[in-house]
């Protein structure tokens, strides 16, 4: 098939059956993420709000968007934006990776740079002060807003969600990462809308707050938030699993060296609750587990995969 550009070969990423190390008591499904074109899962929310927004009017040819994000959205959303003739500012904070930063510096209209920690000792909630300081400042604006946007789940509901279950004849099991909500909160509708006996497991990381935990310093982005993203009200979440950076490290290196996937940190994270969540369960049958590894490792390659950084985060942890 001939594509006019890469930005329109999204979606219909690989669902690939792998077998998880000490677990039989289940068929476990990795949906790859990372074969979107700008490399996340954030592709599709990033192409259908901008649709959405240019078919409802709400977006033209001159406004500004704007959103907070460090990551694989703001890389989306730089992409997509270039791809539509749109201006987007994005707002970022110093912890951003090397390769995102250049990513985002390329892509967007004009990438700012918050510095100032907030009370919750990061930067997520300065860098929100900052969006709606501009919002202020520039009369036809439009903020992304990926923790409250209808949009954002919609589009992984619509996607995402549908093509699992295009895929699968039954679904035990749905294992994802949180940070902005949108996708669990997506998928999960759709999921739960086609398999309604299916299990939502949502996977969030020590040191985040969304389901009540306390805040404190994180190193792996991608997974967990400083904030209770309010999307969430609309998912359908059975369970919540959290795990810890030092296993989410330890199973990003077990399925690179076990099944040849290079996969960043959330992906750890989620890997390492499956394995948690199963072992040593008892079931009548295989249970049918689907997992959203939702970016590659290769925007981790400074941090989860070289050894410098993980001596040096394993002295500052322990």
């Amino acid at each position: 098939m001939i594509y006019n550009n890469i930005l329109e070969k999204i979606g219909n990423t690989p669902l690939v059956k792998i077998k998880p190390s000490g677990l039989d008591n289940i068929n476990f499904y990795a949906k790859l993420e990372y074969y979107n074109p700008m490399g996340s899962v954030k592709d599709r929310a990033a192409s259908y709000i901008i649709k959405k927004g240019l078919g409802s009017g709400r977006i033209n040819k001159d406004t500004i968007l704007i959103e907070s994000s460090s990551g694989n959205f703001g890389i989306a959303l730089s992409a997509y934006c270039k791809e539509y003739g749109l201006k987007f500012y994005c707002i970022v904070d110093p912890n951003i990776s090397p390769t995102n930063e250049y990513l985002i510096k390329t892509l967007s209209t004009k990438m700012i740079k918050v510095t100032e920690i907030d009370e919750n000792r990061g930067y997520l909630l300065n860098r929100i002060r900052k969006v709606k300081e501009l919002q202020k400042e520039i009369p036809n604006s439009y903020w992304i807003n990926q923790y409250e946007n209808p949009y954002n789940a919609e589009a992984y509901k619509e996607t995402l969600g549908k093509e699992i279950c295009d895929d699968m004849n039954n679904i035990d099991y749905v294992f994802l990462g949180v940070s902005s909500g949108g996708t669990i909160t997506g998928v999960s509708q759709k999921v739960k809308e086609i398999f309604p006996n299916t299990k939502i497991i949502a996977v969030d990381i020590d040191g985040s707050v969304i389901f009540g935990g306390k805040s404190r310093k994180r190193f792996i982005p991608g997974i967990g938030s400083s904030m209770v993203p309010s999307i969430l009200k609309e998912a359908k979440i059975d369970e919540v699993f959290i795990t810890n950076e030092i296993s989410t490290i330890e199973m990003c290196h077990e399925l690179l060296r076990e099944h040849c996937l290079f996969l960043g940190g959330s992906s750890g994270s989620v890997y390492s609750a499956v394995k948690k969540y199963f072992k040593g369960k008892l079931f009548n049958k295989r249970q049918n587990v689907v997992a959203i590894f939702v970016d590659s490792g290769d925007r981790y390659i400074n941090t989860i995969y070289n050894d410098n950084w993980c001596d040096n985060f394993l002295k500052e942890k322990l």
